[in-house]
């Protein structure tokens, strides 16, 4: 990899976020299928939708830069997916697998979020203003979704994993 200008960098890190995008397509089904909760279902399910609609948007990035859509090897994702699916392999409660699925799922929104908004200002900085309303679109529905996964946690899994934890304090 060369590195000369930031607009090498910019395509670098849209092929990182688009090899992110395809590995987490594939991880939310897999954390979908896994999860108890219908509503946290759900919300995998939905967030998979989007994150089809991500890639997508960075195709039109790509075309509009001249580039080939490649996905790159990203391997921050990796190994957040990595955990995630030690997660989905545990056995136990049913609300304490759920919350460490959601625990990875916001991890690997973090990652997004702050590499959606490293290319938003990248792209901002060059002057493709295209390019910075697709990113700040989907910047917005990742921290969108980290915010559904709060509430979901806050209000029910969390308190039922809480609540299994007391039953075993006092079973123990």
């Amino acid at each position: 990899m060369k590195l000369n200008t930031l607009q090498d960098l910019y395509v670098e890190q849209l092929h990182d976020l688009m090899d992110a995008e395809e590995q987490l397509e594939k991880a939310l089904d897999k954390m979908s299928d896994k999860a108890s909760y219908t509503e946290l279902k759900n919300a995998f399910m939905e967030h998979r939708e989007q994150t089809k609609g991500h890639a997508q948007r960075l195709e039109e990035i790509f075309e509009n830069l001249g580039e080939k859509p490649k996905a790159q090897k990203c391997k921050g994702i990796r190994g957040i997916i990595d955990e995630g699916e030690d997660v989905a392999k545990a056995s136990g409660d049913a609300a304490s697998i759920d919350a460490g699925l959601i625990a990875s799922a916001q991890r690997a929104e973090h990652y997004e979020i702050a590499a959606y908004g490293t290319v938003a200002t990248y792209a901002e900085m060059l002057g493709r203003t295209q390019d910075v309303q697709l990113l700040r679109q989907t910047l917005e529905e990742e921290k969108e979704t980290d915010r559904k996964l709060t509430s979901l946690a806050e209000r029910l899994i969390n308190v039922d994993a809480a609540r299994a934890a007391g039953r075993e304090r006092r079973v123990s």
